[in-house]
């Protein structure tokens, strides 16, 4: 921010530069700085790093830092296993073997979470809304991060009822997890 001249002190520079980050990884959603008029790497830079989130077990919207990982760790293993295509590659998780069942459930939920961030991206740009605020508008709300960018840089009241009630579902994906809310819409889930 001080390179860009982001604010006039640097001390502010060293106050909201730090802050927003952290903000957007807890998906805590406080802002103390307009950082739409930042340079534009960083808005976006803030709005992807809404998608890691916080920690497993915790409220946090976006992926989570523990799936993140073994998402990283099984793509890197992916890539030894062409290199040595007999080897035994055990994907671990500091001194615990992650198992398989977990790996295929973490793939599972990162496909099910771009699916579900695609269709919701496409709803609103079909309801006439921009790709920047589109995308920035699910990723805002399934990651519960708070602010997005273009016109929801601020609020969502411009955007009209059915943008809105996209977002509130969006919402509810990123908080109750995508698992938990899809189930309820399988017909087995109903019938047991």
């Amino acid at each position: 921010l001080s390179i860009h001249d982001g604010f006039p002190y640097v001390f502010e520079d060293l106050h909201h530069g730090p802050f927003q980050p952290v903000s957007f990884m807890t998906t805590s959603g406080f802002g103390v700085a307009d950082f739409v008029n930042w340079p534009d790497f960083i808005p976006v830079l803030l709005v992807f790093s809404g998608f890691i989130g916080g920690c497993a077990g915790s409220t946090a919207g976006g992926l989570k830092v523990v799936r993140v990982v073994l998402l990283a760790k099984q793509s890197a293993r992916e890539i030894k296993a062409l290199v040595h295509p007999t080897a035994q590659l055990p994907i671990m998780l500091g001194d615990v073997q992650v198992s398989e069942k977990v790996t295929n459930a973490v793939w599972g939920f990162f496909g099910l979470y771009v699916a579900s961030f695609v269709i919701m991206m496409l709803l609103m740009m079909a309801a006439d809304v921009d790709q920047v605020t589109a995308f920035s508008a699910v990723a805002a709300c399934i990651n519960n991060v708070g602010p997005g960018l273009g016109d929801v840089a601020s609020s969502f009241a411009g955007m009209t009822d059915p943008v809105k009630w996209l977002s509130a579902f969006a919402m509810l994906l990123g908080r109750l997890e995508i698992f938990t809310v899809l189930v309820l819409f399988s017909p087995t889930f109903w019938r047991a």
